[in-house]
């Protein structure tokens, strides 16, 4: 789960992470409200959604114009940013052509910044490890600065079983080449980061630009943080920081039913019990030639209910043109995937090919409802079969419609 900078920067901040004053507005007149009660003279008005290079964005109304991050001098400039953002689309290299439309604004006080780093904490599947990312490169795409001068990433792995030690925060801030005051103060701010990112459950924690103010402090000039969903049942004050108006209306509508679902750019929807699973059928779909057009994982344990509607999810995306049923069933029983299914099927009309593939529990019985089910499914003996099936049935339905 993905939050707004401004309600990163409120939980670091409750953990001594140092962040710059800033508040919250839902409209113009807050904007203005907000700056009016920070000490200024300079203020920071940005646009809050969930996706990075806003500042190097552009409105849609006004591609020409200032981007979604904008300092200003006066009340005056900060109404007159605020307007220029509010309820506009904008535009960044990750939203996408369509954009995001701006509910919210951050307007913060502005710092005197003698130098700009990058700072980062993941969870490290390769060691096992919360592993810290540095780079005196702030204010770039860690991605590019990786591509260009790999020798500039300093990484510090930490053992989950003894924490963050005194000694891993020198070794980022040696490794930044901070010394004095300045080193004193990344070292509060790293172990700080650190706790936070482990009792918070976060998945990430980037912060970039990491940034030393004119009076030697350590400070988060932005912040992005990212949520185990799993954990969200124990982190209640992160779960209500949820903003649906953000998220696909098909993964919010997944995520209401328990189910995992990614949409993607192809025409062939997936329904399959597994993660791994999903991902090999992804996969042995483009290996004949398909396009996947989501990641959809119904679980171990979905009743009939569950997957009408992930049946429903997937058919609401107009590009579906195929879809790949592809059970085994160990704990999900396969006759009530085919009850699912044949609901699922009867309910929307269905009008594209769907393949099915079933294997394990109840697997005769599921074969034999679908099979007097009156429904035009196409039975698949294995998943290789099941992926040549539904490439040529979506081709062969598209051909037909051209």
């Amino acid at each position: 789960m993905n939050i707004h900078e401004y309600q990163a920067k409120e939980l670091l901040k409750k953990y001594g992470v140092a962040v710059p004053d800033g508040v919250a507005a839902m409209s113009v007149d807050e904007a203005v409200k907000a700056a009016e009660g920070l000490p200024g003279p300079l203020y920071v008005v940005k646009a809050q959604i969930h996706a990075g290079g806003r500042g190097a964005g552009h409105f849609k109304n006004n591609p020409e114009g200032k981007g979604g991050v904008r300092l200003c001098k006066t009340s005056d400039e900060v109404k007159e940013a605020a307007e220029a953002m509010m309820n506009q689309v904008l535009v960044t290299k990750q939203t996408g052509a369509e954009g995001k439309e701006v509910q919210r604004l951050y307007v913060t006080d502005g710092v005197d910044i003698e130098k700009e780093y990058y700072c980062s904490v993941v969870l490290d599947r390769a060691t096992d490890s919360v592993t810290f990312m540095v780079s005196t490169e702030g204010g770039m795409e860690i991605e590019e600065v990786a591509e260009e001068s790999p020798e500039k990433i300093i990484k510090v792995s930490v053992d989950p079983a003894t924490g963050m030690m005194p000694f891993h925060a020198r070794k980022l801030a040696f490794g930044l080449g901070l010394s004095g005051d300045v080193m004193k103060s990344a070292v509060k701010f790293f172990m700080a980061l650190y706790t936070a990112f482990v009792e918070l459950d976060a998945s990430i924690v980037e912060i970039n630009p990491m940034i030393v103010t004119d009076k030697n402090e350590v400070m988060a000039l932005d912040a992005k943080m990212n949520f185990d969903e799993n954990a969200l049942f124990r982190q209640k004050m992160v779960a209500d920081m949820r903003d649906e108006s953000e998220e696909d209306e098909n993964e919010r509508e997944a995520t209401n039913w328990d189910l995992s679902y990614v949409s993607m750019d192809g025409n062939i929807g997936c329904m399959v019990n597994g993660a791994g699973l999903a991902m090999a059928t992804m996969d042995i779909i483009k290996l004949h030639g398909g396009e996947p057009a989501n990641f959809l994982d119904v679980g171990g344990g979905a009743t009939a209910e569950r997957v009408t509607a992930a049946f429903k999810i997937i058919l609401s995306d107009p590009n579906v043109k195929g879809i790949l049923v592809n059970i085994f069933g160990g704990i999900m029983k396969c006759d009530v995937i085919a009850e699912g299914v044949i609901a699922a099927a009867k309910e929307v009309q269905l009008s594209v090919p769907l393949v099915v593939r079933l294997e394990g529990t109840n697997v005769e019985k599921g074969k034999k409802l679908m099979a007097e089910s009156g429904l035009p499914i196409i039975s698949a003996d294995d998943l290789g079969d099941a992926a040549q099936k539904v490439v040529k049935a979506t081709q062969d339905a598209a051909a037909q419609a051209a």
